[in-house]
This record gives C-alpha cells, structure tokens and sequence, in this order.
C-alpha cells in the first residue's frame, strides 16, 4: 500500500508542477500572451508549485520512511507558508477577476485603468496580507503550550490534527483565528462573486451567441483556478473544530 501511495502522490506532484512550469514557460516566452491576464495566470502557477511544494515532498518522505513525525519547528513553518501560499492565491483570484470584469465589460478604460503600476501595487498589498494573516497565525499558536516533546506526529501539521497537543487552553486562539479566516476567506470570494456578477450579466446582454462565448472564453483559465484554490481554501484556512472546545 505504502509503494502504491508514494507513486500516487508522486505522480500528482509532478503533473502539478510540470503543469503549471508549462504554463509559466508559454506565457514567458510568446509574445501574444504578454497580456495582464496571462500575467496574473503565471503569478497563480508559480504561487500554485509553491504551495503544493510545502507540503508534497515532506509527505513523500515521511511515506517512504514510513515516518508521520515532524518537527515543532517544521510544523509551524510549514504552516506559515501553507497559509500564505493559499491566502495569496485568493487575493490574486479576485484581482485577477477584477481584470476580466474590466476587459469584458469596460474594455475601453482598460489599460488606462489596468496598468502595470496598479498591477504590481495589488500584486503587493495580497502579499503583505496574506503574510500577516500566516504570521497571526502562526504568532498564536506558539503562544500555545505543548504537553510533549517538540515533536508533532502528524506531518500534514494541519491544526485540528495537533490540537490534542495543546495544554493551555486554546479558546482566544481559535476566536481569533476564525474571525481572521472568515474575513480573509470572505473578502477575496465577494470581490471574485461582484466581478463574476457584472461580467454574466454583461455578457447576457451580447446578442450573439459568437460575442457570448468569445467573452466568456477569456475567464475560462480563471474559472478553473477560482475552484481549485476554493476547494484548497476550505480545507486550510477554516480549522475544523476539535474536541476541546
């Protein structure tokens, strides 16, 4: 079973990050897609093989080692890049919306008001929230003691997996990480549902189907990344309750 898991992980990883390089390697290297929106997509998969390379190949040499232990240390890094990785690919998803709202339904503004500068600036602002939410984070959990060694055995580190560990009570903890979460899980999914909201009904609007599907094709990429980082997202940035609340 352990052989037949490692070859499983090991071949989604791959995929993953040989994907998204491809990605990354086309809209690099063709002048065509020189574009804001084929921008935002190579920003997206870099932060994509980012995120899944925290956390794949320590899975893969815990399974060959047959070892479920990871450090204190590691398990609060790991978190921390975990949660900036999948906050920032939210932040990005809603930028990245907001671009298509502003091609498909004011395409003559455009690129007065989608510039490079602006771009960058919004680039900054979803990292450095992204990398104060994951430091909060992170900030209270070692406030939190732990009644072992410095050891966790789990090597996902997910919260609800090390709660157990925890000897001082976690309620202030868990309250202010949930307000965190919701806000930073609730903000970007608005921004993305608003756009997504003017563009449908923008494109209602078209009269032919050709006009329909050609604005509608631009989001196609963006749709795909929206539910991949949101089923991602409700698995991390929500800690699920554990028994001793």
């Amino acid at each position: 079973m352990q052989p037949l898991m490692y070859r499983i992980f090991l071949s989604m990883y791959l995929i993953t990050v040989f994907g998204n390089l491809l990605i990354i390697l086309l809209t690099t290297s063709d002048s065509h897609l020189h574009t804001l929106m084929y921008f935002f997509l190579s920003i997206l998969s870099f932060v994509d093989i980012c995120f899944t390379s925290t956390s794949i190949p320590k899975m893969l040499v815990n399974i060959q080692t047959q070892s479920k232990v990871i450090t204190y240390a590691g398990c609060i890094t790991k978190m921390y890049f975990l949660l900036f990785f999948a906050g920032l690919d939210d932040f990005l998803l809603m930028v990245m919306a907001n671009d298509r709202f502003m091609a498909i339904c004011h395409p003559l503004h455009y690129t007065v008001i989608m510039n490079s500068l602006l771009c960058g600036q919004l680039i900054l602002v979803s990292g450095i929230i992204s990398a104060l939410h994951s430091l909060l984070r992170s900030v209270m959990v070692l406030w939190l003691s732990f009644c072992t060694h410095l050891e966790v055995p789990h090597f996902l580190c997910e919260l609800n997996q090390v709660a157990h560990l925890f000897c001082s009570d976690t309620f202030l903890n868990d309250m202010m990480i949930y307000l965190a979460a919701v806000f930073l899980a609730s903000f970007p999914l608005a921004g993305i549902l608003y756009s997504y909201s003017k563009i449908v009904s923008f494109i209602r609007a078209i009269s032919s189907a050709q006009g329909k599907y050609k604005a509608f094709s631009t989001c196609a990429s963006h749709l795909y990344f929206i539910v991949q980082a949101w089923v991602r997202t409700l698995v991390l940035l929500l800690p699920r309750t554990h028994t001793q609340m």
